[in-house]
């Protein structure tokens, strides 16, 4: 619920604002109407005021009930506006009407349709999202609803003209195409294409337009809130020779919600003096205020990090009291007579669209219109050297295949088209293809290409003519959401890349980057105070995900100091900042000002900080020296074997770790690896159990679950971009956040390892190998135990689980330093099985450095069918599903570890364990299929279940697929071996 509607009307408060669109002057008690969007400066929107003339004139509001305010307006400045809003254009008439239906399609239907020559290579069909060639007929149709539409009053909608006439209908054009405004520039020839191809759409043959449903209008209602309008503004009139005080006087009197602003104050009294005085909220005891098309609302807070949404349409009214001394002041009030009665309500949905355009069930997942194969759809390419057809006929041949043709090479290029000779002779596009390790292909690539029915990735590296080329399936990935994007209107606001940011500590703390000062200044720190803060508040109800950090810097060497702040919404370029010189008290002052003006909290209590409605709330971060984080690259050799250099490389990859950020909607600027402080952390887990709870119970109060989902969103910084944050409220969903903080935990430990300064006289690698504590080699292919590991795999890959085959790539053999010591008093028990652990190769540095661990006490108990333990399969793809991978990222790491079971508690369906059984030490969930019995092989008292699957004997009511074991003690386990696997996808 929030007041965020895309338009707004109201009379001007004062005669100072100008109209947007006119420039003229808009005079004081004048109608008004605005475009609420988003502002680019902070995360809240901006109000542009118009005549109501120069609104309709650009703006194309679908349904009255996207105009916030409209039920305080006169009636009849209603009736205006209702009927200027909505309506489209309408099919032809039949023949027999004689040209009456042609004059129906006047200029009014047809003026947001324009048809022309593509000026460019650049502009992309919405429908079939390929591009439109130049020269060639293109077709738009005016856009006024998404988020660059509203920001800049309509923007044109590109379509090839076959694709326009496919889905015309949904565009709402019925007319014959020679009505297009356009139509008589174009060539002979071409209008008569443009006659066949979109003929007029008789009244008889058309689909009913589509309409917002709306209730069918009651006439004596209609009259009866006529009647309660003129009475209202009767009161208002009346009220304007009150004064201010007088007004909130009476107000107060009657225990009623006093607003800010004269012009808010008036319509709140007059509300109360026409029907009554309300009841407080039998949710929170807050105060009821009208809101336009709902009815009315509380403006109270259900606690300090949400709103009340308790609404009500016919709240219990009771009479009125007038102060006696107002009473003798003004004739109104002398002669008023408290009446209590209903104020009649019509609640109007709006139509979905809010400040930034986005319409939730507009957004689809593939293209409107299909143009048939596509094979080159979102592939970039850039044409080098003197190829034997022309530049523009490659081009041409390009975009019909769906590409796009760019002078630049970048990592986004799916490869370069040039020749052997031009290879040879170099030059700048050839020397940045090589640089970034982008193929270069011969140009009957494009011939062969049109026999694909999708991405030819395969044919990029077949006819590579150069010594160099990577997978160029990240690039093509990377690019082809590129272009989705682009075609159905990426956010203005959205960052176009990942923007590394690399934090110096000096002093109190990291000086940030925005400043440039990082080379000449420190954060400043008065004994053990540190003047730096990041402050943050999601609050989904009014749509905010905002971010707000403020640092004090003294100058190296002078005495000189700064203050710094910058401000905007996580994961979009809205916002700014400002570094301001000033004396150190005058910083001092001005940080504790604007620290309790964005918390409500004084500098001097923080550390007692209580949060306060609407107001941010400090994230806890822990300052870690990211120049200090080293490249893995280095003149100095390794001793180490090549597989072994490779899997240190693969599991300390800052750049893998930033991209499963970003999967988890992490922001890496604003929150960058390793920056949350485990307490924080601790916190979010505890929000998470508390949602859980509240779900496990049944029908859980809505602004309970957003005012948990508001906590953790604010422990733990999310990019959600300009789209609103979505509400935690299904069992699914706290499982993803648990899982996510599981690996915020593991590569914290990975990044802290790579924080640590290492001997520079040592390979990186090396050196963080040592920081593993674990022994590490690889077997032989031809060894006893590869093949041992290479019949563990083959056999149990499960029959459900088809997306992938498995290829061994190295077999490594582990010893964790310790673990024998702490694993031995366990390793006396029976029944110990050598079995898989699948996890995220992120997650490695952190598991090899301590083990495998059991989930914080503070985590939800969701996700976790035996309760919190260590689990094991008999089954390698049931582990390797837990590796994340993709077909643009196939490698992944599983474990396998010998597991001292003892005597196991057996079940065949979820059940949360949270102590064992006396006299069993592991839980055994058996599944419906298993590895043969028969066919395990063993390793001196350790069972390997290597033997292919086979149907196993449980009750009727078991629900597991598979085998799961258990132990909750982290000694039971020891790690034995790690499996570098190639996750070979079918599709």
């Amino acid at each position: 619920m929030t007041d965020q509607l895309p338009y707004r009307v109201e009379y001007a408060k004062s005669g100072r604002a100008s109209c947007k669109s006119c420039k003229g002057n808009i005079a004081k008690d004048v109608l008004r109407l605005a475009k609420i969007t988003q502002s680019p400066f902070h995360d809240g929107v901006i109000t542009s005021w118009f005549h109501p003339d120069c609104f309709f004139a650009k703006t194309k509001p679908k349904t009255i009930g996207d105009i916030a305010n409209f039920d305080n307006i006169k009636w009849e400045d209603q009736e205006v506006i209702r009927k200027r809003v909505g309506g489209a254009g309408e099919p032809e008439a039949s023949s027999s009407t004689k040209g009456k239906g042609r004059k129906r399609a006047n200029n009014d239907a047809l003026k947001d349709f324009k048809i022309e020559y593509a000026k460019s290579n650049r502009s992309i069909c919405v429908a079939c999202e390929t591009p439109i060639i130049k020269d060639s007929i293109r077709v738009s149709k005016m856009d006024y609803e998404s988020e660059k539409a509203v920001k800049f009053g309509g923007i044109d909608r590109w379509h090839h003209l076959e694709c326009f006439s496919k889905i015309r209908n949904e565009l709402e054009f019925f007319s014959s195409g020679n009505n297009l405004p356009g139509f008589k520039t174009l060539k002979k020839e071409d209008q008569a294409l443009i006659k066949k191809t979109l003929p007029a759409i008789k009244e008889s043959e058309a689909p009913p337009v589509k309409k917002l449903k709306s209730e069918p209008v009651d006439t004596a209602e209609d009259e009866a809130m006529k009647k309660q309008n003129k009475k209202l503004f009767d009161t208002i009139d009346n009220l304007k020779s009150v004064k201010k005080a007088d007004m909130i006087a009476v107000l107060q009197q009657n225990n009623q919600f006093v607003p800010d602003g004269e012009s808010r104050l008036r319509d709140s009294l007059a509300d109360l003096l026409v029907f009554g005085s309300l009841p407080p909220c039998d949710k929170c005891s807050g105060q009821f205020r009208f809101k336009s098309g709902l009815g009315y609302r509380c403006m109270g807070n259900i606690t300090e990090w949400t709103k009340c949404e308790n609404m009500s349409v016919d709240p219990k009214r009771s009479k009125v009291t007038i102060p006696g001394a107002l009473k003798e002041k003004y004739d109104f009030f002398a002669s008023y007579k408290s009446k209590p009665e209903r104020r009649i309500v019509r609640v109007t949905a709006p139509s979905g669209v809010n400040v930034t355009g986005v319409k939730k069930e507009d957004q689809v997942d593939g293209p409107k219109v299909n143009r048939g194969p596509m094979p080159l759809r979102g592939m970039q390419f850039v044409i080098a050297g003197k190829t034997k057809k022309s530049k523009d006929t490659l081009t041409k041949e390009i975009m019909n295949l769906g590409g796009t043709v760019t002078s630049k090479v970048s990592d986004t290029t799916a490869a370069v088209i040039s020749t052997e000779a031009a290879v040879e002779k170099g030059g700048k596009v050839i020397e940045d293809a090589e640089k970034l390790d982008i193929q270069v292909v011969s140009e009957d690539f494009v011939d062969e290409a049109k026999d694909y029915k999708d991405t030819p990735i395969p044919l990029i590296t077949k006819k590579n003519i150069a010594s160099w080329g990577g997978d160029p399936n990240a690039r093509v990935v990377a690019s082809l959401a590129k272009s989705t994007s682009a075609a159905r209107g990426k956010s203005i606001y959205e960052k176009s890349g990942s923007g590394k940011v690399k934090l110096r500590i000096k002093g109190g703390g990291a000086v940030d980057p925005q400043t440039e000062l990082e080379d000449v200044a420190h954060v400043y720190q008065r004994g053990n105070e540190k003047f730096t803060t990041l402050l943050g508040l999601t609050d989904i109800q009014s749509k905010k995900n905002s971010y707000y950090k403020i640092q004090i810097l003294k100058h190296d060497q002078k005495n000189k100091f700064w203050l710094f702040r910058s401000w905007g919404r996580i994961g979009t370029t809205i916002g700014g900042h400002k570094l301001e010189s000033m004396s150190l008290e005058e910083c001092i002052s001005m940080f504790e000002e604007v620290y309790y003006k964005e918390t409500g909290n004084h500098w001097k209590n923080r550390e007692n900080f209580v949060k306060h409605p609407h107001m941010k709330y400090p994230i806890d971060t822990e300052d870690s020296d990211d120049s200090q984080v080293g490249s893995l690259e280095s003149e100095i050799k390794s001793e180490l074997k090549k597989p072994v250099q490779e899997l240190i490389r693969l599991i300390f990859d800052i750049n893998i770790m930033k991209k499963v950020m970003k999967e988890y909607e992490l922001d890496t600027e604003k929150m960058p690896l390793g920056k949350l402080s485990k307490k924080q952390l601790e916190k979010a887990y505890q929000v998470l159990t508390e949602l859980q709870e509240l779900i496990s119970k049944g029908n859980p109060e809505r602004m309970l679950l957003i005012d948990a989902s508001n906590r953790f969103y604010t422990l733990v910084p999310h990019s959600f971009g300009v789209q609103d944050p979505p509400i935690l409220e299904t069992e699914e969903a706290i499982k993803g956040k648990c899982e996510m903080l599981d690996s915020l935990l593991e590569m914290e430990i990975a990044y802290n390892l790579l924080s640590v300064k290492t001997d520079e006289n040592q390979s990186p690698i090396d050196a963080h190998y040592k920081q593993l504590n674990t022994d590490i080699d690889v077997l032989e292919r031809d060894s006893e135990e590869f093949k041992l590991v290479e019949t563990y795999t083959k056999n149990t890959h499960a029959a459900t689980h088809t997306a992938y085959e498995l290829q061994i790539e190295d077999v490594f053999v582990i010893k964790r330093k310790g673990e024998d010591k702490r694993y031995k008093p366990f390793a006396k028990l029976p029944n110990k099985k050598l079995l898989w652990h699948g996890s995220r190769t992120t997650n490695f540095a952190g598991i090899l450095s301590q083990g495998l661990r059991i989930a914080p006490p503070e985590a939800p108990v969701t996700g976790y069918m035996f309760g919190k333990g260590i689990y094991f399969a008999d089954m390698v793809s049931k582990s390797a599903n837990y590796c994340c991978t993709s077909s643009q990222s196939p490698t992944g790491l599983l474990m396998l570890c010998e597991v001292a079971l003892g005597n196991m508690y057996e079940r065949y369906q979820a059940d949360y364990i949270e102590k064992l059984p006396k006299g069993k030490h592991s839980t055994f969930g058996k599944g419906r299929t298993g590895p043969d019995p028969n066919q395990a092989c063993k390793k001196d008292d350790v069972e390997i279940p290597c033997g292919p699957p086979v149907d196993q004997d449980i009750p009727g009511n078991a629900s597991l697929l598979y085998n799961e074991y258990i132990v909750y003690d982290v000694a039971q386990v020891k790690a034995q071996y790690l499996v570098r696997m190639n996750f070979k996808y079918k599709y």
